[in-house]
């Protein structure tokens, strides 16, 4: 629903959070564009995407919607980013605890099928996208 007015102002729809928080919920949106994304790019989102919420109301409680570049720990939401950033380091959290641990850092080896594969402490793993809670690029200087 958002990403069509998010693409009119020139701009990528990263991703999503939406984070509960009680009385004071937060939206935030991730967007970027080949060039960098600046405060004006914010703003100009924020408003167009505040029209679409307004008429398409999804969220019946009160919130802050935050329109926001994806930084340098740039959180990755689909396969797609997975495999753009191929052989970079990411921290990851799942859902549900695999082999008593649900954080892992490692380096992206790819996508295949609907699961990304990671080399954590020099072994391979793979983990199913849904199982995936949060995923963070790691930045490299």
């Amino acid at each position: 629903m958002l990403e069509p007015a998010v693409n009119v102002m020139g701009c990528e729809l990263v991703g999503i959070e939406f984070i509960p928080q009680g009385r004071r919920s937060l939206l935030r949106i991730y967007i970027d564009k080949a060039d960098g994304v600046t405060i004006d790019d914010c703003s100009d989102v924020s408003h167009q995407v505040s029209g679409v919420l307004e008429v398409e109301d999804p969220i019946r409680e009160h919130y802050t919607l935050e329109v926001s570049s994806p930084g340098l720990d740039r959180p990755l939401f689909k396969l797609e980013d997975f495999d753009r950033f191929s052989g970079r380091q990411v921290k990851l959290r799942l859902r549900l605890m695999v082999d008593g641990r649900r954080n892992f850092t490692g380096r992206i080896l790819g996508v295949e099928g609907e699961s990304v594969r990671l080399e954590v402490e020099g072994k391979p793993l793979a983990f199913a996208i849904v199982d995936i809670d949060k995923a963070r690029l790691v930045p490299e200087f």
